[in-house]
């Protein structure tokens, strides 16, 4: 009886789903940066090792660069610019971040969104404003000739003047980078320590300090990396002695048409920027820059005890300090001047981008600042240009096209990485942010390799794709934040009461995210729509965008249309930052309801 009942029975029984784990849906992320990242830039790399002749695996170009001259200059001018870059964004972003971290969420969204405006202007914009007013007749050099500065007037085309304008593109990134880790610190804990006797400067750099070494070691890497590919800020306020690695592999690829030199170059710059991430990986751990699961990111061995020596040592000695001033200076508190020194870096983070309003409603041929007179000359001749409204048409449509590929593949991707348990999360994490680790003009190259095989050089498509990998990482953090915030215990809520999946996402899911899509999409579109690299090799000379356009006015012929384009530009940012506030408000006000 038994024996015949049994396979009744196990029949009856209700069979197990097959339950796919949630990182499927990184699948089409994860082809689209394979094909368009790994494999383009696994192929630059091989170009420079194969000899064009007779196919056989070849050094030469290595040894040529490594042999000295001029080559071997150049590469020292790269690490030496970058490390200084970084330094210094560093000391002068990491109390502007502090400052931003104590305001009120309300407060701290306002002010960074001034920090914010700079590092999604156009660093072509920014230079070629300094280029205007620390030049010769600019404004600058007067008044340093009027106040007795020796050498007022050759502030331009030396070293110090390229650290300079790079600190300046490169800072609100370091300070947006380490920002949210010093807002994840607990008030509480610097609290604490002050009830147990120690001051102000004690508590922040024996507590505080040491937690926000994950924002710091973020900041150093992404700023390191970036600061490497860099070649729009040297090729306009440098001089000959300033050339660095990305003007060289531009001048080798575009000009000379020597790819295998060209590739070897781009090949060091890939190999500095890995060597960099693994160095990073090794000292603090790469979940310092995700900010993500991995929890603290703590350095290891000697160098964990030198940072835990030099903080005591810092607040033992500032703690000294505080006690001074307090019995000294009266009435006058660190708060103050922390907030004097906020405001000041903010007004000169602002000053090329303000500067550049009036200069392009000048009725001169040629920009200066501030204006003799004044004219819209340049703007009707902006808007009567089929070639600058062309370019800005492209620029538009590629922008749109970009933004929605981009949100797309990065929130499937960051849902699944937000939702899996498996320990492919973190490789999968990892490829995301894979973009942001190879140096842009690395990626453009290696792109205009590939597409050059395959007709989609010169297209508007071969332009979306180069972009879509460009803005792939931070759209793709934008969604991950957005979906780890989710409250996920409602969607099981909405299964339980019958909804089905698709109802599940449509009616609950989709309506608590849809504003970090928004802001996905508006910082997928920022992206593309300033994004000089790609166009300047995927668009062949044949395609061209506005960046693209302005940066070959600048080069060719100087004129107060490319004013005009900038405050063009310029209209379009602020645009979309009302619109990513609008949208915040909006997210704000549903959370106090709910």
């Amino acid at each position: 009886m038994t024996d015949i009942a049994s396979p009744a029975t196990a029949s009856l029984q209700p069979k197990r789903k097959l339950v796919l784990d949630p990182l499927w849906l990184a699948l089409p992320g994860i082809a689209f940066l394979i094909l368009f990242l790994i494999v383009p830039t696994a192929q630059i790399l091989s170009l420079s090792l194969i000899d064009k002749i007779t196919g056989a695996l070849t050094f030469a170009p290595f040894v040529k660069i490594w042999s000295g001259g001029p080559y071997l200059a150049v590469l020292g001018t790269t690490f030496s610019v970058a490390l200084w870059t970084t330094a210094l964004c560093l000391v002068l972003g990491y109390p502007l971040a502090y400052w931003l971290c104590r305001k009120p969420p309300r407060q701290q969204r306002i002010a960074a969104l001034f920090v914010l405006l700079p590092f999604w202007t156009s660093a072509l914009i920014k230079n070629f404003s300094w280029l205007v007013l620390l030049g010769r007749n600019g404004i600058i050099a007067k008044i340093g000739t009027w106040v007795g500065v020796a050498g007022g007037d050759q502030l331009l085309f030396n070293r110090a003047t390229v650290i300079f304008a790079m600190t300046h593109t490169m800072l609100p990134l370091a300070v947006v980078t380490m920002l949210p880790a010093m807002n994840q610190i607990d008030r509480r804990l610097p609290m604490a320590a002050s009830t147990l006797g120690a001051n102000s400067a004690q508590a922040f750099w024996q507590v505080f300090c040491q937690l926000s070494m994950r924002g710091v070691a973020a900041e150093g890497l992404l700023v390191l990396v970036a600061s490497l590919g860099f070649f729009i800020t040297p090729a306009l306020v440098g001089g000959p002695r300033d050339t660095m690695i990305g003007q060289l592999i531009i001048l080798q690829i575009n000009e000379l048409q020597n790819w295998q030199l060209g590739s070897a170059l781009a090949a060091i710059l890939l190999i500095s920027a890995i060597a960099t991430c693994i160095a990073y990986d090794r000292i603090f751990g790469l979940s310092s820059v995700s900010g993500g699961s991995g929890g603290q990111a703590r350095p290891q061995g000697f160098v964990r005890r030198a940072g835990l020596a030099a903080a005591r040592f810092a607040g033992l000695a500032f703690g000294g300090v505080e006690e001074l001033w307090k019995r000294n200076i009266r009435g006058l508190r660190g708060s103050a001047v922390l907030s004097v020194y906020a405001w000041t870096v903010i007004a000169a983070l602002l000053v090329p981008i303000v500067a550049f309003v009036p200069m392009a409603f000048t009725a001169s041929t040629f920009l200066s600042f501030p204006p003799q007179s004044f004219s819209v000359r340049w703007f009707e001749q902006f808007a009567a240009s089929p070639l600058w409204l062309g370019a800005m048409t492209r620029s538009f449509g590629i922008g749109f096209a970009t933004a929605a590929v981009t949100v797309v593949i990065a929130s499937l991707a960051a849902l699944g990485v937000a939702r899996t348990r498996s320990r492919f999360g973190g490789a999968a994490f990892l490829l995301f942010m894979a973009p942001m680790m190879v140096p842009s003009i690395v990626i453009a190259i290696a792109l205009f390799y590939i597409f050059a095989r395959i007709s989609l050089v010169a297209t508007d498509l071969g332009i979306i794709i180069g972009h879509s990998v460009i803005a792939m990482p931070i759209v793709f953090v934008v969604m991950l934040a957005t979906f780890k915030g989710h409250n996920w215990s409602l969607d099981a809520a909405a299964s339980t009461l019958g909804a089905g999946r698709m109802q599940t996402f449509r009616l609950v899911t989709f309506p608590l995210v849809r504003n970090g899509v928004a802001v996905g999409f508006v910082t997928g579109f920022l992206q593309s729509f300033e994004e000089l690299t790609i166009a300047l090799f995927v668009g062949g000379g044949l395609k061209t965008t506005l960046p693209k356009q302005m940066w070959d006015g600048i080069l060719l012929q100087v004129n107060p249309v490319i004013a005009a384009a900038s405050v063009v530009v310029l209209l379009v940012v602020i645009l979309m930052f009302a619109i990513v506030e609008c949208v915040q408000e909006r997210r704000t006000a549903g959370r106090r309801r709910s």
